[in-house]
């Protein structure tokens, strides 16, 4: 209980602290009404809240006197004869019309940016050969540069095709130089044997010419067809290069192209631009219709507001804000309701604001009764800060 105790008076404190806060206090207890200073100030500071008061009145009855012109408007809209208010709904249907298209374009998610849109208008004679050209160009660039991979892949299998030749080939001169020292070492023992031994060598001649004749004859054929071969895979490879040359440089040429056509279309590849050249054809469609939706809307715009002007309407250009009030009388109650609550609000700031001023006149009467001594001077300085300020 003391707990909830404490919460009630801590709740009734802030609503207290509330209303001191919009009340004026006049503490006469404080001031010493007999020295000039404090006098001036007292009466000077009356003076302050009327003048405060005032202009705070001049503004709320400005927006008064609106509120009520708006509410007076919409009974003078629903007092309209039958045909003049079907006349006024139409004209205000369509309006409402156009309103939602447009609303419905503006709020359309992924559009182009208008940098994209100009860029492609200025283009849009030559986009689609452009298109086609780029896509031309990227089709061609893939085939040129398969074709260099396949050149290259050949010229490397040749390239080491040739080392193995040069192997082989090396290979053979060895084995050549081999068999003859190997014959020259065979017929020196022979010829040892035969005049150091008297031994008869006849038949180890004719084996040893016979070995080395068959074994050169054979590696000497290996080489040639090496030879052979390898001055086949050096023409070859220079046919390849020749080639690869030609090549290159359609894969250069083709690939400049590109790179020139990238850049005068602002595009990475012929699929974006083809992409943004159907996102044109889209959005150009959607313009043409903005533009003819805008104009129709100014149109109807300007018939509903000289159709409102023709009646008793102080306000008509407030109805081209809300046409929709005219159609739906929910929504025409849920404005006057507005209206209502709106002009209650500024009643009461009016009232307060008349009420403080009132009060500091009083006192400031009171005062100049209570010290007669000084009503002349309190007149004075009434008298100086009117004419300092016109708002009394």
């Amino acid at each position: 209980m003391g707990f909830l105790s404490k919460i009630w008076k801590r709740k009734k404190y802030q609503e207290n602290v509330a209303d001191d806060w919009e009340n004026i206090v006049y503490d006469r207890d404080t001031v010493n009404f007999g020295e000039e200073e404090q006098r001036s100030r007292y009466i000077t500071n009356c003076l302050e809240q009327i003048n405060e008061a005032g202009r705070e009145l001049n503004l709320l009855t400005g927006e008064y006197s609106l509120v009520t012109s708006y509410l007076t408007d919409m009974e003078e809209i629903e007092a309209l004869p039958k045909e003049e208010r079907e006349v006024l709904n139409g004209i205000a249907e369509r309006f409402v019309r156009q309103e939602e298209e447009r609303a419905r374009y503006r709020g359309k998610k992924n559009r182009m940016t208008d940098a994209d849109y100009y860029r492609l208008r200025k283009q849009e004679d030559e986009l689609q050969e452009g298109i086609a050209k780029l896509r031309e160009c990227e089709t061609y660039g893939t085939k040129v540069k398969q074709d260099l991979q396949r050149l290259d892949r050949e010229r490397h299998a040749y390239e080491f095709r040739r080392q193995e030749l040069d192997a082989i080939i090396n290979n053979m001169r060895g084995m050549i130089m081999i068999f003859l020292t190997a014959f020259i070492i065979c017929i020196v023992m022979l010829l040892v044997l035969q005049f150091g031994f008297e031994m008869n060598t006849k038949a180890g001649y004719l084996i040893a010419v016979a070995a080395v004749a068959v074994a050169i004859t054979v590696v000497w054929v290996k080489y040639t067809d090496g030879d052979n071969e390898l001055h086949r895979v050096e023409m070859a490879v220079n046919k390849l290069i020749l080639l690869q040359n030609k090549v290159k440089i359609r894969y250069v040429n083709n690939k400049n192209l590109t790179d020139y056509l990238y850049i005068k279309y602002s595009t990475d590849s012929a699929a974006t631009l083809e992409r943004l050249w159907k996102q044109y054809q889209e959005e150009k469609e959607e313009r043409r219709e903005y533009a003819e939706t805008e104009s129709k809307r100014e149109y109807y715009r300007k018939q509903l507001l000289s159709r409102i002007s023709n009646y008793r309407v102080t306000s008509p250009e407030r109805w081209l804000g809300h046409p929709e009030a005219l159609l739906d009388k929910r929504e025409m109650v849920e404005m006057r309701h507005e209206l209502i609550l709106r002009r209650q609000a500024l009643r009461k700031q009016m009232d307060y604001n008349n009420d403080v001023a009132e009060k500091a006149r009083k006192e400031i009467r009171d005062v100049a009764d209570k010290y007669p001594a000084h009503a002349a001077e309190i007149q004075e300085i009434v008298r100086r800060y009117k004419g300092e300020d016109s708002d009394y």
